[in-house]
């Protein structure tokens, strides 16, 4: 794999690894833990990643609303404990209308500004068949709509480059959107995806669709091939063959497995900076190792976090 030359974007000249006050910016995206010991892996990768200053950092919310107390409390020990600026995401899955209210109202009124809009999966069932409630919100569509009703949060909402799994192509994805930052999104994070070319081509039609708002492309470091194989097939993103013959041979070598993920994450980024893209999303899977060095690659640097009491 070889990294196209350096060349000018929307960022001006790209910044190349070590380079610094390029314009990139970075959001991180965790899960609330449901072990004492994943809780302590948890707060050993915010506490790493706090210094990158990220512009926010999301906590996610499972099928059918199945972690709604871990990820509240996950999102206010964020709001107590450190400067960070964290976003909850919130389905409409299995809920009414009046119990996501609830749900937003509380979130507002424990400091919460920022809400990621999902429609989500049924529970216990990430990719099958929705249903929603008659007294629930239909899709992310409504529920933005209905947050909004409630306090003016920043809300962001979901993008698929490859399609939803759900739907019939591109265009109905694109028609979606459109209908999301009409109810009020005011950002869209992208799902994850592997094939560089193709995201830029979803992206030409995004902004030739007279999409303005800003988009984040998500990006996942993954050193588990199979792993990812797992999470990829439900949500419909397909894999290149390419990244699976990177690892093939590699089971029982993790630590080359973990430098051909970085790798590829850095070169993915790389292009897309040098295409103009500044914001940049990490699925980090609550581990913060990978996701530092990629963001070293990018320019992204700490800054000196001052003590909570001044912070607020």
């Amino acid at each position: 794999m070889t990294l196209p030359p350096a060349q000018s974007s929307a960022l001006g000249p790209v910044a190349r690894a070590g380079g610094r006050d390029n314009g990139v910016r970075v959001s991180f995206e965790f899960s609330p833990p449901k072990t004492p010991q994943a809780e302590e892996s948890l707060w050993a990768a915010i506490r790493r990643l706090e210094p990158l200053n990220p512009s926010f950092v999301s906590v996610t919310y499972g099928a059918g609303g199945s972690t709604r107390e871990r990820t509240h409390r996950t999102v206010k020990r964020m709001l107590d404990e450190t400067t960070l600026k964290p976003a909850a995401h919130l389905t409409c899955v299995g809920a009414s209308r009046e119990e996501v209210d609830e749900v937003v109202r509380d979130y507002w009124e424990s400091g919460i500004r920022h809400i990621v809009a999902l429609r989500g999966d049924p529970p216990g069932a990430i990719g099958g068949a929705y249903e929603p409630r008659a007294d629930g919100y239909l899709n992310a569509t409504e529920l933005t709509a209905g947050i909004l009703k409630v306090a003016p949060f920043e809300v962001s909402v979901s993008l698929y480059p490859q399609v939803h799994p759900e739907s019939p192509g591109i265009d109905h994805d694109i028609d979606v959107l459109k209908a999301k930052v009409d109810a009020g999104a005011t950002r869209a994070i992208t799902q994850f995806f592997f094939d560089t070319d193709v995201f830029l081509r979803f992206m030409d039609k995004v902004r030739k669709a007279g999409v303005t708002i800003p988009i984040s492309p998500g990006i996942m470091p993954v050193s588990n091939f199979k792993g990812l194989q797992r999470m990829a097939e439900p949500c419909g993103i397909p894999l290149p063959s390419w990244l699976g013959g990177l690892f093939d041979g590699l089971d029982d070598d993790p630590d080359t497995r973990r430098l051909i993920a970085g790798s590829v994450a850095a070169e993915m980024c790389a292009r897309l900076a040098e295409e103009g893209f500044s914001d940049f999303h990490f699925y980090t899977l609550n581990r913060a190792d990978l996701v530092y060095a990629i963001c070293r690659v990018l320019g992204v640097r700490e800054a000196p976090i001052a003590p909570k009491e001044a912070a607020a």
